[in-house]
């Protein structure tokens, strides 16, 4: 049996491999791919899985989407609009569906990342 753990011999992680490998990807793939990661994990505190209401966490959402919009804020000039623009629209969708699932909801401008994106009105 075959160990392909990243593991080295002593049971302990291979941080030169690890390295290596992430030295290969290029920068707009790991951030499209955090980006992602903070997209699909809003999505499972707003609610939106096939679990519905089970993980649903407003408080962890709000936190998530605010991560994501100041990614992309931050990133805008670094990734092409060919990554950008569906990460916009994932954003919008889910601050939208944040907006909706908030029993009070915020003032527009006061929503998540909405100072990153500006007021979103839904």
């Amino acid at each position: 049996m075959s160990d392909t753990s990243p593991a080295g011999s002593g049971g302990s992680p291979d941080f030169d491999e690890m390295t290596r490998d992430i030295a290969e990807v290029p920068a707009v793939e790991v951030i499209v791919t955090v980006a992602v990661n903070l997209m699909s994990a809003a999505a499972v505190k707003l609610g939106l899985t096939e679990e519905g209401d089970k993980y649903k966490d407003l408080d962890e959402a709000r936190k998530l989407v605010t991560a994501l919009a100041g990614l992309l804020d931050a990133s805008t000039t670094e990734i092409s609009s060919f990554h950008a623009a569906p990460l916009r629209d994932g954003l919008k969708s889910l601050q939208l569906a944040f907006r909706e699932a908030s029993l009070v909801p915020d003032e527009p401008g006061q929503g998540p990342g909405e100072k990153y994106t500006g007021p979103i009105y839904g």
